[in-house]
């Protein structure tokens, strides 16, 4: 038995493996934040955009309105991508948006950073929206429950009436991910 408990020690240390790492094909999926998603110059871009005062007093009905919606679109839906991360092997949390699937099982979603998003107007910008490829599907039991997916993330457009993905993840696995706890009132 000694001798046992011992090979499989052996072989666990080499794996790499720990409770805070995932480990696929021999590469260490490092769980990343949304933020990291995002060229700094592009996080200006938005704080400009979305705090611009000519959209306070507009009529939602006014073709400057239109106007405005579909230039804020454009930018959401072409926002810039972070080449770095093109090929890398990740985890990342986020909220399910299905896109194709048959039942509750579906095999191609949109992998968001806060529940509701694309299904409101506006979508994230693209380089917060990941078009996710799972091959066996995975059953959706309740859009409101956070996800952990690893796998290989890639610099790829992606455009569906739902929203522009400027991000692919081929997934390996996919978990239930529970929030951090908030931090303590000070």
């Amino acid at each position: 038995m000694k001798r046992l408990l011992a090979l499989l020690f052996c072989l666990y240390i080499p794996l790499g493996w720990t409770e805070d790492s995932i480990v696929i094909n021999g590469e260490t999926a490092t769980e990343i934040e949304w933020e990291s998603l995002m060229p700094p110059s592009y996080i200006v871009t938005l704080e400009d955009m979305y705090s611009n005062p000519d959209y306070i007093d507009l009529d939602d009905y006014s073709d400057k309105a239109q106007r405005m919606f579909d230039e804020m679109m454009q930018t959401l839906a072409s926002a810039p991508v972070v080449e770095d991360m093109d090929g890398r092997m990740v985890s990342i949390p986020g909220f399910v948006v299905p896109l194709e699937g048959v039942g509750d099982v579906v095999d191609r979603f949109f992998l968001v950073p806060y529940f509701g998003a694309c299904i409101h107007v506006p979508p994230p910008p693209s380089n917060q929206i990941i078009d996710v490829h799972y091959e066996p599907g995975t059953r959706v039991e309740s859009l409101y429950d956070a996800v952990l997916i690893s796998g290989r993330l890639t610099t790829e457009v992606y455009s569906h009436e739902m929203g522009t993905a400027g991000y692919r993840l081929e997934a390996f696995r996919i978990q239930p991910y529970e929030l951090p706890d908030p931090p303590p009132p000070e």
